[in-house]
């Protein structure tokens, strides 16, 4: 029958990968003694990280993702266990299931990293999250090729989802921040045969993208633009600035920043859009955002967001009329945001 060509869900892919998260979470809570805690008391995210000796944002993001397995529940402030948890999962139940857990801690890999991030609140040295080389302003050329190759996978059902929004239909210039290996500014001019393009990330990255601009035949509509985001100035001239899975990277303070040099660059009227996979309003799911951030914890300085959150951090550079909508088939949202004037 032969492949078929990739569609705006992606769903059951997404589905597969964060499978991984699932039982981790569980096997490191376990071993912090979360569940006997909030089995025995609730409490609010501050008391119960200080008596697990554990740093308080990475907890809020585990706890999170037990929320989003019906495991823990957050009502009026303070955390508590589920029935379920109360059930299986506190030590002294008659059905605790512990000991059958305790064996995964060492067969699991991600159960070691996560629990140290528990600890430390700080994501391990690994090489090929490409975090450590944007802070630096520079990349190595084999770590761009892999990361683009990383990106680009996990993005063209969302890429297409966007770029079939209305809200693009009315703009004839779009500068992708960050872009990666380009998909999501292909895909816009691909759509839209008369909007200009602007792909800027690193020169490493640039340079990958660029291999692609060319295959598709899009040389003479994208431009590749060489910048450090934080240091560097902004091109001028584009009416909308787009990041897809970049602010999720970073942290609130660090987003600011980027935001700031968004809101500069812009026209007065310009638009600003952040493709991301939206947490709850209450911050306690949907699983998959809530383990999306366990991923950004283990190899970032970021999280999954709120539409809230980033409404805070929008609105404080100076933006307005902050929304979300769904963009797809997929767990993608497009968070939009205008210049005044």
């Amino acid at each position: 029958m032969g492949p078929l060509p990739p569609s705006t869900d992606d769903r059951a892919m997404w589905d597969v990968w964060q499978s991984q998260f699932t039982l981790p979470a569980v096997t490191v809570a376990d071993e912090l003694g979360l569940f006997e805690r909030l089995g025995d008391a609730a409490m609010d995210g501050g008391a119960l990280a200080r008596e697990l000796a554990v740093d308080e944002r990475a907890l809020g993001l585990l706890l999170a993702a037990l929320a989003a397995q019906d495991l823990v529940e957050k009502r009026g402030g303070l955390w508590a266990a589920s029935a379920s948890a109360r059930t299986w999962l506190h030590p002294r139940a008659e059905g605790y299931w512990g000991p059958f857990l305790y064996r995964f801690r060492e067969t699991i890999p991600l159960h070691a990293v996560l629990l140290a991030c528990m600890k430390t609140g700080k994501r391990p040295e690994t090489r090929y999250t490409g975090v450590a080389e944007w802070e630096k302003g520079a990349m190595d050329p084999e770590i761009a090729r892999q990361i683009a190759n990383f990106m680009h996978a996990h993005s063209l059902a969302p890429a297409a989802a966007v770029a079939a929004q209305p809200d693009f239909a009315a703009i004839g210039s779009v500068l992708d921040v960050g872009c990666g290996s380009g998909v999501y500014g292909m895909a816009m001019a691909q759509a839209h045969p008369a909007m200009q393009v602007g792909l800027m990330d690193l020169a490493e990255m640039v340079a990958e993208a660029g291999k692609r601009v060319a295959a598709a035949g899009l040389a003479d509509r994208i431009d590749l633009i060489a910048c450090n985001m934080f240091t560097q100035d902004w091109p001028q001239g584009y009416q909308a600035h787009f990041f897809a899975n970049v602010f999720h990277d970073w942290s609130e303070e660090t987003n600011a920043l980027i935001a700031a040099k968004s809101f500069a660059a812009l026209p007065p009227g310009g638009r600003i859009f952040l493709s991301e996979i939206l947490m709850d309003d209450a911050l306690d799911g949907p699983w998959q955002a809530a383990s999306f951030s366990l991923m950004m914890l283990t190899g970032t300085l970021g999280k999954q967001y709120s539409l809230p959150e980033f409404a805070a951090i929008l609105e404080g550079a100076g933006f307005e009329d902050v929304r979300a909508c769904r963009s797809g088939g997929g767990y993608y949202s497009l968070v939009s945001a205008k210049k005044p004037g």
